[in-house]
């Protein structure tokens, strides 16, 4: 957990250790001279080292900082490459209505910009007819094509037939997109990815 460090008259210390608004050193001065200088140059006292003896206070505009460092953490979180993998499951001879809304379930995971898991559970004789899973799974990769494509192609998983989808690079990228205006506080996107279930499971019919 981060915590935020203490400015100005926040500094319990006695004297500090002050470094400059370039990083020159001034050494060692009582925290009232820290102040002062702080103040004479329009700047923050900022502690940043408090654990060092005696504590290491720069001067710097703390507002400038604190704004910087936000945007360098939203350009980390832009950069970072999180694979989220959502999962949907479906029997063999699922009724078309239950059909329509787990294919509503994976075009809005897509949109979202994640994989999605596709699992198709035989049970019993169902086992015997495989074609029955990939014939679902090829229809469903036919009629989600704009907005994804077979990553990973169906294959036997002992009782279960697994296919996986991703979404295309601009389907992604607009996802993205979404999520930056969502982090600037805009609260008008509509919903977000955090409320999709990761897993949606079948009715077991």
């Amino acid at each position: 957990m981060s915590v935020e460090p203490r400015v100005n008259e926040q500094i319990r210390a006695r004297e500090v250790r002050l470094v400059g608004p370039e990083g020159e050193q001034v050494g060692i001065v009582p925290l009232e001279r820290a102040l002062q200088l702080a103040a004479d140059v329009d700047l923050d006292l900022v502690e940043v080292a408090p654990m060092a003896r005696p504590p290491v206070c720069k001067l710097m505009d703390f507002g400038k900082f604190k704004y910087e460092s936000a945007l360098k953490a939203r350009e980390a979180r832009r950069n970072q490459q999180q694979t989220v993998i959502k999962e949907m499951k479906l029997r063999p001879k699922i009724d078309p209505h239950d059909y329509e809304t787990k294919k509503g379930h994976v075009v809005r995971f897509l949109k979202a910009g994640d994989k999605v898991k596709v699992t198709i559970m035989f049970r019993g004789r169902e086992q015997s007819r495989p074609e029955l899973g990939f014939r679902l799974l090829r229809k469903l990769s036919e009629e989600i094509s704009e907005l994804g494509f077979v990553e990973a192609a169906p294959k036997q998983d002992g009782r279960n037939m697994i296919m996986v989808l991703a979404p295309h690079r601009n389907v992604k990228a607009a996802a993205t997109q979404s999520r930056e205006k969502a982090d600037g506080g805009t609260g008008s996107e509509g919903e977000s990815v955090a409320e999709l279930p990761e897993v949606v499971t079948a009715d077991q019919a």
